[in-house]
């Protein structure tokens, strides 16, 4: 049992319940719907809706259903959504580490007591995710997530944290040596908008694409942010 909001939630129910139906999704469109609109009783308000433009991200989850990714780094969780849907097209012994800082300046982080909710997220038994509640900039930070890794290479990496110019080039600059050859690893918020939301990353973004085999998913040119770069190693 948990408290949400000062109120005890059989939350073992609910996750549950989102587990039952996300192995009904036989298809990626199903799955990012699930992850959209799903909600937990009582409290319909409570949702790990993604952060992301729903048919932006269904796009990288069709591409990341190809790789089957064995290890999968997230930096930048939240309300969970992105995390749910990686788990559940990836390998089904797949590891997945996420990174977030509580009361950061983008997306906030979540509470402690979303910790048993968001390890319930794995689609299957042998599923493991470890859940990082920290800066992604430490050197302690990097130093945990080699720990977990041990000998292995990361298959996947998203960047979502720290919108800043310097900060995303932090995390570029710090976790992509860990992702393999034939890897991928995708931004989110290519797309110029306010800067309170997409901070420094379209340009970073601009700067170091042309540097690599990439492709951007952008349902709309115009729509002031969002989208997501995706960089093959």
């Amino acid at each position: 049992m948990d408290v949400f909001y000062g109120t005890t939630i059989p939350s073992r129910l609910n996750a549950l319940k989102l587990r039952r139906e996300a192995n009904k999704a036989r298809t990626v469109d199903a799955l990012t719907n699930l992850a959209f609109d799903y909600s937990f009783l009582p409290f319909k308000l409570l949702t790990i809706k993604p952060s992301q433009v729903r048919e932006e991200i269904a796009e990288l989850l069709r591409i990341l259903k190809s790789l089957k990714p064995r290890i999968c780094l997230e930096i930048g969780t939240a309300g969970g959504g992105t995390l749910f849907l990686f788990a559940q097209v990836a390998n089904p012994d797949a590891t997945l580490i996420s990174i977030d800082l509580p009361g950061g300046p983008f997306g906030g982080g979540y509470p402690a007591w979303k910790i048993p909710l968001y390890k319930s997220f794995a689609r299957y038994p042998t599923q493991r995710i470890h859940l990082l509640r920290c800066n992604s900039h430490d050197q302690e930070t990097l130093e945990m997530v080699r720990g977990t890794l041990g000998s292995r290479k990361l298959d996947f990496l998203f960047i979502d944290g720290d919108h800043s110019y310097e900060g995303v080039k932090r995390d570029f600059e710090m976790y992509s040596p860990l992702v393999r050859k034939g890897g991928i690893i995708a931004f989110h918020d290519i797309v110029s908008g306010p800067p309170e939301n997409v901070g420094g990353v379209p340009e970073f973004w601009n700067d170091i694409k042309n540097k690599y085999k990439h492709l951007e998913i952008v349902k709309d040119p115009n729509q002031g942010g969002y989208g997501i770069g995706v960089i093959f190693v």
